[in-house]
């Protein structure tokens, strides 16, 4: 086996592992779109696997736009998830909520039922 030889064989791999990446990433979109109806997914996936780089490069011409913001909505969600549950794990503990809360009721910014329902909640997490 040659230089150009064994380098074509590369370059062919890599090619095909980039265009099994495009299709698995399509097969994700397409189930993960929940406006799509199960009628049309059935056909992308039939178009698919009958017609894999035609329907591929049809899928990403129709809808690729829409594929990528559905990706970074999806992004902005686990985000916002996150740090979510790092500020409830990292946050300050249920007492110094609970002096907060009771300063906050004391310059009159809550009301004795809203430092109530406050002080449960804080107790219940």
């Amino acid at each position: 086996m040659t230089f150009w030889d064994f380098f074509w064989l590369m370059m062919s791999f890599v090619l095909y592992v980039s265009y099994l990446v495009v299709l698995f990433l399509i097969v994700k979109d397409i189930f993960a779109d929940s406006t799509r109806t199960g009628w049309s997914k059935a056909v992308w996936v039939l178009v698919l696997l009958f017609l894999p780089v035609i329907g591929g490069l049809a899928y990403l011409i129709a809808h690729g736009q829409s594929m990528s913001l559905r990706q970074a909505a999806r992004n902005d969600v686990a985000r916002e998830d996150f740090d979510d549950y790092v500020r409830r794990t990292a946050g300050t503990n249920p007492a110094e909520q609970i002096a907060q809360a009771k300063t906050l009721m004391d310059d009159g910014a809550l009301t004795a039922e809203e430092f109530t329902a406050l002080k449960q909640r804080v107790l219940r997490q």
